[in-house]
């Protein structure tokens, strides 16, 4: 079987920098159904289009081609009050910080955005919007190491049933961080599943 649009596609993968530092090799493979479903980047879809079993490339991606440039302007400091204790660098928090006062336009989408505490003062917070790997080039090697027909409900769903998502290069999610939130109304919600690709 060939790899074509309805075809869930499992794929060994290792994710490197432009400089070849590796960001993550994982031991499972990406499972993610083909043809336009957002499962992965266009890119890879592309190079994979009618390729067999066993099928193995490197391909490297540019940041419009991948996570996006980086954009300053999702830099945010906000108060620490804001923020569920402990608070520690790496934890994720979803939605705009200040979207009510501000009634930020630019989040137009469904999902809010995640942001990534980058550093922690005594009484300041400084969050990224941006992802991990933006403004970053990223090699890919991959490897087809199964294919197979997706089921009616996978194509209805425009995901493969039981595959985990995948969420390139952000930080490993903590369970526990979601029993801080009980108390504070003014807090914001712990991100608990990334899911961007």
């Amino acid at each position: 079987m060939k790899i074509e649009k309805n075809t869930v596609v499992s794929l060994r993968y290792k994710l490197t920098d432009a400089q070849n530092n590796i960001i993550e090799e994982p031991e499972s493979p990406m499972v993610y159904l083909h043809g336009g479903y957002e499962g992965t980047f266009p890119k890879i879809e592309t190079l994979l289009d009618g390729q067999d079993l066993g099928y193995e490339a490197s391909i490297q991606l540019e940041p419009s081609e991948a996570f996006g440039e980086y954009d300053p302007e999702l830099l945010k400091i906000e108060p620490r009050a804001r923020f569920p204790e402990p608070l520690e660098i790496g934890m994720q928090f979803e939605g705009v910080p200040d979207a009510e006062e501000e009634g930020d336009a630019d989040e137009v989408d469904d999902e809010p955005l995640i942001y990534t505490v980058t550093d922690v003062a005594d009484s300041q917070v400084v969050l990224d919007g941006n992802h991990p790997l933006a403004g970053m080039a990223l090699r890919f090697w991959v490897q087809v190491e199964d294919i197979r027909a997706a089921t009616d409900q996978e194509i209805e769903n425009r995901y493969p049933e039981g595959a985990e998502a995948f969420a390139f290069g952000m930080p490993s999610d903590n369970e526990d961080d979601a029993d801080d939130l009980d108390d504070g109304e003014d807090e914001l919600p712990i991100r608990s599943s990334p899911t961007l690709h």
